[in-house]
């Protein structure tokens, strides 16, 4: 345990606390409001209502879990490459990692009119569009590692990522250019992100890439601490920064790619959790900031969701925008506040 770690107890207690406290409330609310009690009731299997029930174990808690995994992955993998680049607006798709699941998915949508019937069907059907997403990001990521392995230079890996970035918007504008009026609408609803199309078999999947990406950024915690005082002092303390660097790079597309092939582009909160965090906790110590970033991106994602969800209504609102409307104001605020208080 971390000298520091006794000091910032109180802290992590408090946000588990508001941790479960959001994640009830994401339960409770909805389009149908569902009393605490049957909440309680279907984790134990002693309520009544079996509506409450079904509509709580097979739609509600799944999208509550997934909503964490999100939040939490996103965090993290924001985290990682502000760290690895020293740049503060650097974020988990700043690899081009998005932009290949995008241009996979553009493939299959905005391509299915190539291919006809069945096997068109195919394509575009949940999984189609999930396999089409992870492929797309591991190609991207595949041709940044191959490049980056011929390189030194930590910030040209971040250009290059950038630039591949750009080449594959490129080719999903040319695609959508020729796309019909149906298969634009379809692309762009999956690019609205959503929380709620998990099942209990695609969450296990999901689940288990997710914690090999958290596992690896444990992993990643000392070396990272290292590379806050520049890669000579990293260097100084034994570390291979070559392989340090691609353990990150590749706990970063797990998280990022997976969270994109699933629940579609998620705007702001890799982004801006990390900043975020350390406002509050006023440490750049990873062995803190890990958890807390992990903690934070939760509660931000649950609360986003729910917003998103407009209780009592049949509306639900895209999570993308939720996320960058409830959450740049907060970090707005957060950095004016402490410029005031520097100066």
């Amino acid at each position: 345990m971390s000298a520091e770690t006794p000091k910032y107890r109180r802290s992590f207690i408090v946000l588990i606390i508001l941790l479960v406290v959001c994640f009830i409330t994401n339960i409770n609310l909805g389009s149908i409001k569902i009393p605490i009690k049957d909440v309680f009731g279907s984790f134990f299997g002693t309520v009544e209502n079996t509506t409450s029930q079904f509509l709580i174990l097979d739609y509600r808690l799944p999208k509550a879990i997934t909503a964490i995994l999100i939040g939490s992955g996103l965090g993290i993998s924001g985290l990682l490459m502000q760290t690895l680049f020293k740049n503060p607006l650097a974020g988990p798709f700043v690899l081009g990692i998005s932009s290949g699941a995008s241009l996979g998915v553009a493939f299959v949508i905005l391509g299915s009119g190539i291919f006809g019937g069945v096997f068109a069907s195919a394509l575009v059907s949940k999984w189609g569009i999930i396999i089409a997403a992870s492929l797309g990001s591991f190609l991207v990521l595949l041709a940044v590692l191959t490049v980056s392995s011929k390189i030194r230079d930590t910030m040209a890996i971040l250009i290059i990522g950038l630039m591949f970035g750009s080449i594959t918007a490129a080719v999903v504008s040319v695609l959508s250019y020729f796309g019909s009026a149906e298969q634009l609408q379809q692309y762009i609803f999956w690019g609205f992100g959503s929380l709620s199309n998990l099942s209990w078999s695609e969450l296990l999947i999901f689940s288990i890439i997710y914690l090999l990406g958290v596992l690896l950024s444990i992993i990643s915690i000392k070396n990272l601490n290292s590379l806050l005082l520049g890669d000579n002092y990293a260097k100084s303390l034994g570390i291979n920064l070559k392989q340090s660097r691609l353990i990150i790079i590749i706990a970063t597309s797990l998280l990022a790619g997976t969270i994109t092939a699933f629940a579609g582009p998620i705007a702001f909160i890799g982004l801006a959790i990390p900043h975020l965090t350390r406002q509050l906790f006023k440490t750049s110590n990873h062995k803190i900031l890990l958890p807390a970033v992990f903690l934070y991106g939760a509660i931000v994602m649950l609360i986003c969701d729910s917003i998103a969800q407009v209780p009592t209504t049949d509306y639900t609102l895209p999570i993308n925008a939720i996320t960058a409307i409830v959450g740049a104001p907060v970090v707005i605020w957060l950095l004016v506040r402490q410029r005031k208080m520097v100066f």
